[in-house]
């Protein structure tokens, strides 16, 4: 592979592995927030027990986060000097917003973990807001600067192709800026809310049918729900703007190769570019004009239009957007299905077909955000900032990368294998707990007679 692939490979890499903990860190706050709260709110300990629980893996997750996350930032130097050198000007305002949104969060999780014994219990709370809140921001500062390379502007061009005149305000609030922050915002949502009930959907099917367990997957699946509906929403205003901003990779997206009015509708099939079509799709006649742009005549332009060397892979962004598609309206009607029986029912299903499709929808909304980003990455090539500078520019000429890139890989596997162990030791050390409080309960207990 050249310098430009390892790169791309390198930082794909890091990117998927960092944006896990990075979604964790923004809808987990939440969660430990409403159920404190409502243990607060109804003064029940339970309540405030899941937000213990929640709390100390919480921490594990956000310090391996801030690890993969600090690599992030050297790599952005190191892979991609001449990008760097580029657009620092534009950079600099999202970046120290997200900083300055990552230690705040960091100093309330502090006082949040080291404050349970130490504060009042109302001022405990409220420690977990600013986390919450924080989490948030940061996740949109830093999709301000993706947005920005999809759609540059808030500056010109000199004569030998720098910035200058820099509106770092314009240029964080960008085109895409509206549509691009909101989605990935309630994206995190929907897969916090996944994962949480996915691990304790887990628990009911092994037995541990405790109300820690319903609550804690009640809980989840009250997030995820609404978030997916979201999601919904702010995706279709997300493909609608591409197609407006992105002709090419909305065309990449849909597996168009030619221009034309009325354009089908095409649900999965491969996309093949010595046919110039895509094989085995079903198509849907006149239903990607009307998605579009609400009109069934509306004319979608083709990858055809488009010189060679612009075009996106759509057999990539066609299969990753297909992928994402695909598992958000699975995920839609899991929460549905689980939100109509608990109506119906006034009890939480017991089913374990559906549990085991709950455990199943944890790995799916991670799949589904992770082809989404594909989609966002792949289709905006061979682009680093679109229309004026190509990835090939960006990369270093620095030789050895190959194995940069090994050590990487070598750096995520133990933060991953590290992870898994200390929320595995994490689990065991709550079910010895619980289980000791519970034996402990059965000898106190009267006598009768």
């Amino acid at each position: 592979m050249d310098n430009v692939a390892i790169a791309r490979a390198t930082m794909g890499t890091s990117l998927a592995f960092h944006i896990v903990f990075a979604v964790l860190g923004v809808g987990m706050p939440v969660l430990m927030s409403v159920a404190e709260g409502l243990g607060l709110w109804r003064r029940d300990p339970l309540w405030t027990q899941l937000a213990r629980r929640w709390a100390k893996a919480f921490g594990i997750l956000f310090a391996v986060g801030a690890v993969s996350g600090t690599v992030l930032s050297f790599e952005l130097g190191l892979l991609w000097p001449r990008f760097m050198a580029f657009s620092g000007a534009i950079f600099g305002l999202p970046f120290s917003a997200e900083g300055f949104a990552f230690f705040l969060e960091a100093i309330f999780l502090g006082l949040y973990l080291y404050g349970w014994d130490r504060l009042s219990p109302l001022n405990h709370w409220l420690t977990s807001i600013p986390i919450a809140v924080s989490g948030a921001a940061s996740s949109l500062f830093v999709v301000m600067a993706n947005a920005w390379m999809n759609t540059p502007s808030g500056f010109q061009l000199g004569a030998n192709g720098e910035l200058i005149r820099v509106d770092p305000v314009a240029a964080a609030f960008n085109p895409s800026t509206p549509t691009e922050d909101p989605h990935m915002l309630v994206s995190a949502y929907v897969v916090t809310g996944f994962l949480v009930a996915a691990v304790y959907a887990a628990g009911l099917l092994r037995g541990r049918d405790d109300p820690l367990h319903r609550r804690a997957l009640t809980l989840g699946m009250a997030m995820a729900g609404l978030a997916i509906i979201l999601a919904g929403i702010t995706g279709d205003a997300s493909a609608r703007f591409i197609y407006q901003a992105q002709p090419a990779k909305f065309a990449a997206m849909e597996g168009v190769y030619q221009t034309q009015r009325g354009a089908p509708l095409s649900l999965g099939g491969i996309p093949v570019d010595s046919q110039h079509r895509v094989l085995y799709a079903i198509q849907i006649p006149k239903g990607l004009s009307w998605l579009a742009a609400f009109d069934t005549n509306a004319q979608v332009r083709g990858l055809d239009s488009f010189p060679a060397a612009d075009r996106p892979k759509p057999a990539i962004v066609h299969l990753s957007f297909d992928a994402m598609a695909g598992s958000g309206l699975g995920l839609g009607l899991l929460a549905a299905l689980f939100w109509l029986l608990v109506i119906r029912t006034r009890r939480l299903p017991r089913s374990r077909l559906l549990l085991w499709a709950l455990i199943a929808g944890g790995p799916a909304a991670v799949v589904a955000m992770e082809a989404g980003w594909f989609v966002t990455e792949f289709g905006r090539q061979p682009w680093i900032v679109y229309g004026i500078m190509r990835t090939s520019q960006a990369a270093t000429t620095a030789p050895a990368l190959g194995a940069t890139f090994a050590v990487f890989l070598v750096i995520y596997a133990g933060l991953a294998v590290t992870t898994a162990r200390l929320l595995l030791l994490l689990a065991t050390r709550a079910r010895e707990s619980a289980s000791g409080d519970a034996r402990g309960a059965r000898r106190d207990r009267p006598v009768p007679g």
